[in-house]
């Protein structure tokens, strides 16, 4: 097959199966949404969003957020995993956000990414799903389908985001984004990958991998 007819077969498939695809991260505006995102690194959504609502039920903007010290926040965040870190990256950037944003999330990557806490990734999920930027965040199971596939080489994410740029149309990256998560997690996780319930890996997945699981 064609890398454009996979291309093809991937985008019908993932409309097939997810029309409409919710942002897996509970929040109501661009500051919850990026308190959050920063929270779900190396912690599931589902643990985020049992802990966002007592952290936002005190704090959903950036200027109730400073009036909490970084040890308050560290200990609601705590079950998230890197509370430290965590804790001064969500303090710093409530600072920054009403120092030099006059309180909004600034719409642009380089102005997210000098944000304490904030990587390209989470700048990325903050474009695409708060202000709805074409960006295209890559995570754990972007990045394996896109190997999984045969899309990417697998080399580092940085390369996967790239590749996933040039070979998708960008008015679907942010909604495609999503719906290769969702299908990462129901039909081709890292571990118990069952082939017979993945048709796209099936369909036009890397031979040498698939070839293991047959």
């Amino acid at each position: 097959m064609k890398k454009g007819d996979k291309i093809s077969y991937v985008i019908n498939k993932l409309e097939e199966l997810y029309p409409t695809v919710p942002v897996p991260l509970n929040h109501k505006d661009p500051f919850t949404l990026l308190v959050a995102v920063l929270l779900s690194a190396q912690c599931t959504d589902e643990r985020v969003n049992q802990i966002t609502p007592k952290l936002f039920s005190l704090a959903d903007n950036p200027y109730d957020m400073v009036k909490l010290s970084i040890e308050e926040i560290k200990e609601i965040i705590r079950p998230c995993g890197l509370s430290p870190m965590k804790s001064k990256g969500i303090y710093g950037l409530s600072e920054i956000i009403i120092k030099k944003h006059n309180g909004n999330v600034p719409k642009s990557f380089v102005d997210l990414e000098e944000l304490p806490g904030v990587g390209h990734k989470t700048a990325s999920v903050v474009m695409s799903q708060a202000f709805g930027i074409p960006a295209f965040p890559v995570d754990t199971h972007i990045h394996r389908l896109m190997y999984r596939w045969g899309l990417s080489n697998g080399v580092n994410v940085k390369q996967t985001e790239k590749d996933a740029k040039r070979l998708f149309p960008k008015e679907k990256w942010n909604k495609l984004h999503l719906q290769i998560i969702f299908y990462g997690r129901e039909y081709c996780p890292a571990r118990g990958w069952k082939l017979e319930k993945d048709e796209i890996s099936k369909k036009i997945g890397r031979k040498s991998i698939i070839n293991k699981l047959i």
